[in-house]
């Protein structure tokens, strides 16, 4: 089994910036694709950004685009997520997520073969 952790996260003031490290451990076929989602209390798991790791094509979600943005070091397995502009909606636990295979969407959790714990951000206002 892959293993996958997430960290960066913590408490902000709304308008600042965090920047959120995932780093994963021995996938056996290597890595496809490598993507953040999160989830607020209550509410549904929703897909974050994500970066292909052969070409370094980029997916963001509507609420993100312009504010996050996804990077990788594919050679030691590790994806950032730099958060700027943070909004009280942005408070959620952001969970790392890696694919081994070629899914048809990386913005969609079922494309997704091992996950992380998650780290919590909460950005107040």
């Amino acid at each position: 089994q892959v293993q996958v952790s997430e960290s960066g996260g913590g408490s902000v003031q709304a308008g600042s910036s965090l920047r959120l490290s995932c780093a994963a451990s021995g996938p056996p076929g290597g890595i496809y694709s490598m993507g953040w989602f999160r989830q607020g209390p209550g509410l549904e798991r929703d897909f974050v950004a994500a970066i292909s790791w052969s070409g370094s094509d980029v997916y963001y979600s509507d609420s993100v685009k312009g504010r996050f943005a996804i990077s990788r070091d594919s050679g030691k397995n590790l994806m950032y997520l730099q958060m700027n502009s943070l909004k009280a909606e942005d408070t959620a636990v952001y969970t790392c997520a890696v694919a081994v295979f070629g899914p048809p969407s990386l913005t969609l959790s079922r494309s997704y073969d091992y996950w992380g714990q998650g780290t919590h951000v909460t950005v107040s206002s």
